[in-house]
């Protein structure tokens, strides 16, 4: 068992979104997103399914063409390759971030 500090909101030092990764195994891996109220999510297409769970803040995202709110409980998944993004944040925003397999770091060419 292992034991996981997570959750926390920890934007970037320059105040900008921020993912922190805290677990890494060969079938998945495991991170916090912190995204700043106001802030720009820049994040591409990945090669991974992705959950998101939401712990905090509010906003919007769009993914796969629909475009949802989000706040506390809100639980997303997104295919890998699809397009996605976080956008029109009211409150810092903090999501829990799972990758099946794991995050390779390497967006879709």
């Amino acid at each position: 068992m292992e034991i996981i500090d997570s959750g926390r909101f920890v934007p970037a030092a320059d105040g900008s979104a921020d993912y922190a990764e805290h677990l890494r195994v060969p079938a998945l891996s495991f991170g916090t997103y912190s995204i700043p109220a106001g802030a720009t999510d820049g994040q591409s297409p990945h090669n991974e399914d992705e959950i998101y769970v939401v712990t905090s803040g509010r906003g919007s995202f769009t993914s796969g063409g629909q475009t949802v709110e989000v706040g506390p409980g809100t639980t997303l998944f997104v295919p890998a390759r699809e397009e996605h993004r976080f956008h029109d944040i009211t409150e810092d925003l903090v999501t829990l971030v799972f990758f099946a397999p794991a995050y390779t770091g390497i967006p879709q060419s």
